[in-house]
């Protein structure tokens, strides 16, 4: 699946037609600072990393993500792209903490 496709499969479940893109930055927000506090858990309270529950999580960061792109009318794979690219400029030869 690419990230268009999971764009539009994802679309199937927003809810709203008032304030959607409050809703997804809120939730975004929320879902993101789940992830956080699992890491901090695990990395200061000794906490085991539960690997199954931080996928889902990231998978409801994800969701939030493509549905703001969604609002703003721009493809998820636009998104990826253009990461991609600020990351190659930014670091042509990949990251070095040497450097």
């Amino acid at each position: 699946m690419d990230f268009n496709q999971y764009q539009e499969a994802a679309k199937r479940t927003l809810y709203g037609n008032e304030q959607v893109l409050t809703n997804c930055a809120l939730g975004l927000a929320g879902e993101s600072g789940q992830v956080v506090d699992m890491v901090k858990n695990y990395t200061f309270k000794g906490k085991p990393l539960d690997k199954e529950q931080l996928t889902h999580e990231l998978g409801d960061v994800l969701w939030y993500l493509s549905q703001v792109a969604e609002w703003a009318d721009i493809p998820f794979d636009q998104v990826a792209k253009e990461n991609i690219e600020t990351l190659n400029k930014r670091y042509p030869h990949g990251f070095d903490r040497r450097k």
